[in-house]
């Protein structure tokens, strides 16, 4: 199947990279309105192919995504260093305006997958301008999110992050809800995990673990100006998801109708998700400290979004 990718930044390169090692997809398109950069990009991954999937790999315009299954837009101005991702809202709006139509008018069909920051503004702005359901416009969400925590939590127990189920809502930024009330090792509750693994998790270790997650793409982006590696590897795990109708349980982001007493806001939970896009959001259950986080975050970005002209 043909992937589409706007967008030949750090993000969009490197997802596409991430799809040929995994072997994602059929054809994977590349399109920027730096055309040298789009070639070169497609150029240098097409030399990996020989040691990963013999995917094709090309540069193209607009016209190229006829018939694409899937469309990753990660264009947009990039993440200044002490930035917050709510402060680029107005500099990424515009830009989905004009990239937007011109997916839609060559691949009608396509999922939508947003991965330009603010993600969960972006999602609403890309819900709002294409016109699509919510569920075929899936912004990348906490999926990196999630991915940290359980990778420290692994970490800290001296297992694999694999084995660790626990997951990040809301927000792909500052008010992001980790939830540990639910957290397991296995089938195994994380606290009576870690006292068997002598590793227990005190109030400093979470607090550790949430400041490491929380502020991870500011230190990321201090130490060498962007995140792109996990959230490549990330944007290659959910086209496969949707591409093999994997139904996977994954915490992305699309407009969700009520979360928390908040109306028509997108943000991430636990979701279903396949060929059609999203099926099913799950609401896991909640301590009353995370629920009411929860519906902060939510506000948090249903304030942002209410800021903005979406035309």
């Amino acid at each position: 199947m043909k992937i589409g990718i706007i967008g030949a930044g750090y993000v969009g390169a490197t997802a596409a990279y991430a799809m040929v090692m995994q072997g994602v997809g059929s054809e994977i398109v590349i399109v920027d309105l730096d055309e040298k950069a789009a070639v070169a990009q497609a150029e240098d991954i097409v030399h990996a192919t020989p040691f990963a999937h013999p995917i094709v790999v090309r540069a193209g315009d607009y016209c190229d995504l006829e018939n694409a299954a899937l469309v990753i837009i990660a264009a947009g101005v990039g993440q200044k260093p002490g930035e917050t991702r709510i402060q680029l809202l107005s500099r990424n709006a515009a830009v989905f305006g004009d990239i937007i139509p011109h997916v839609l008018k060559k691949a009608a069909d396509a999922i939508l997958v947003i991965a330009t920051n603010p993600v969960d503004i972006m999602t609403q702005v890309a819900t709002r301008i294409s016109g699509l359901s919510p569920r075929r416009v899936i912004g990348s969400g906490t999926i990196l999110d999630t991915a940290r925590f359980r990778a420290l939590l692994g970490g800290h127990l001296g297992i694999a992050p694999h084995s660790v189920h626990a997951y990040v809502l809301g927000e792909h930024g500052d008010s992001e809800v980790l939830v540990w009330s639910s957290a397991m090792a296995g089938n195994i509750p994380i606290t009576s995990f870690a006292a068997q693994m002598s590793a227990a998790i005190t109030q400093s270790v979470r607090d550790d673990i949430d400041t490491r997650v929380r502020r991870a793409a500011y230190t990321i982006i201090d130490g060498k100006g962007a995140t792109y590696f996990g959230i490549g590897a990330g944007l290659a795990n959910l086209a496969e998801a949707i591409l093999s109708n994997e139904r996977a349980v994954m915490t992305v982001s699309i407009v969700t109708p009520e979360v928390e007493g908040v109306k028509d806001v997108a943000l991430s939970i636990p979701r279903v998700v396949g060929r059609e896009g999203v099926t099913t959001d799950l609401f896991p259950d909640l301590d009353a400290a995370e629920a009411a986080a929860l519906k902060r975050s939510a506000e948090i970005i249903k304030e942002a979004v209410e800021s903005v002209e979406i035309g």
